[in-house]
């Protein structure tokens, strides 16, 4: 991929989330073959259930590298450093795995190096979902000890485009290249008058995402639902980025977002669920672990998600969907039970998942947050609810 070039542009320059129709998986056996992470062996419903799934249709995780996905993605056990160093051939093997979620990009700069190691590993027709550095995104640096001197200040970076492009964009087109699904601006909960208020962060945006090279998939996910205005679904439209739609407590529900946003009349669809609605992160995380069972069932996140990717596979759009562990307690099998939603396998609400996992549900999570039972539900139905509060800790 050529490197990219300076300057805004409109729908027109924005390349689809797939590109062209998705070339048949093949490949990975080589990285596989010299590395010690095996994968589990995937049974013959889940690749039928694969080739059911659209084509432009990419499901995967945020981060691979957790080890109680043993007999899941993993076929045994592995240490968790072997699995970040190793795992990812291992991962993309699945049948189900299309695609991953790169978190540490969130953190700080990851070298194209990096990051074309990570495309190496994978075979055609998988794609990546790399978070830009929250230093794009932070307005203000939160008073915590990983931001050492600079915590309570302003940050001189935020919305800076040249920053954005050196740092995170030709890192990401470089690195990446074909792979590179969607670069996903994240902002975190802030106080909304540090980001220009409702009308005036639609307008930042904007300048913001104008002045970033052409070429790649940009996705903006919030966390301030207040700012999901119409003024900011003009700036993505205007410019052909996308709004990540987040199963998050600080959100309204998927549909609302969808509603909101006008997200299926976009060229492509971006979504994550990240975490239960009823939870901060901390909280899930703990509860959670090994992340290797459906604890608590969201039947209406599931249901909306599903009902939003097969809007956009009959306008003959793209869809990447990414699940972190702490949505249900086992993103490997949110998927699944994902997939299955998508083709019409279950019943909307509900589902197979359900049903394997009911005995979990009301469980050491649902005890930690008022037990589960309804959870979904009612965390769904009044997520805007939460607002910033239940957001503040959260980093997912």
């Amino acid at each position: 991929m050529a490197r990219p070039r300076g300057g805004g542009g409109g729908s027109g320059d924005q390349l689809p989330l797939f590109g062209a129709d998705p070339e048949p998986r093949r490949g990975g056996a080589a990285g596989l073959r010299r590395l010690g992470v095996e994968p589990a062996a995937a049974s013959e419903a889940q690749r039928a259930l694969a080739q059911r799934l659209p084509p432009r249709v990419g499901l995967g995780t945020s981060s691979w590298s957790f080890p109680g996905w043993d007999g899941l993605v993993y076929a045994r056990p592995y240490p968790q450093a072997a699995l970040v160093r190793e795992g990812l051939a291992a991962y993309a093997r699945h049948p189900l795995l299309r695609a991953a979620g790169i978190d540490r990009t969130f953190y700080g700069p990851v070298e194209a190096e990096v990051l074309a190691a990570y495309a190496r590993e994978v075979p055609e027709g998988f794609f990546f979902l790399a978070k830009a550095h929250e230093h794009c995104t932070l307005a203000r640096f939160p008073r915590r000890r990983r931001y050492g001197a600079d915590a309570g200040r302003d940050n001189p970076r935020w919305l800076d485009p040249a920053y954005a492009t050196e740092a995170v964009v030709r890192p990401f087109v470089e690195g990446l290249g074909a792979k590179g699904g969607v670069l996903l601006f994240q902002f975190s909960p802030q106080d909304e008058q540090r980001l220009g208020g409702r009308r005036g962060f639609a307008d930042h945006l904007h300048r913001f995402l104008a002045a970033l090279p052409r070429g790649p998939c940009y996705a903006v996910e919030l966390r301030n639902h207040p700012l999901m205005t119409p003024g900011y679904a003009a700036a993505l439209r205007d410019l052909g980025a996308l709004h990540c739609v987040s199963v998050h407590p600080t959100m309204p529900d998927v549909r609302t977002q969808a509603r909101l946003v006008g997200v299926l009349e976009a060229s492509a669809l971006v979504v994550r669920w990240m975490l239960n609605p009823r939870l901060d992160h901390e909280t899930a995380e703990r509860y959670y672990q090994p992340f290797d069972t459906l604890v608590d069932p969201d039947p209406i996140a599931r249901a909306g998600i599903a009902e939003l990717v097969r809007g956009m596979s009959a306008r003959g759009g793209s869809s990447l969907v990414i699940v972190g562990n702490e949505a249900e307690g086992c993103a490997p099998r949110s998927i699944e039970a994902l997939a299955e939603a998508i083709v019409g396998d279950t019943d909307a609400p509900g589902g197979a998942a359900d049903g394997s996992a009911g005995g979990s549900a009301g469980g050491s999570a649902g005890g930690a947050a008022g037990g589960s039972a309804g959870g979904a539900a009612g965390g769904s139905a009044g997520g805007a609810a939460g607002g910033s509060a239940g957001g503040a800790a959260v980093s997912a």
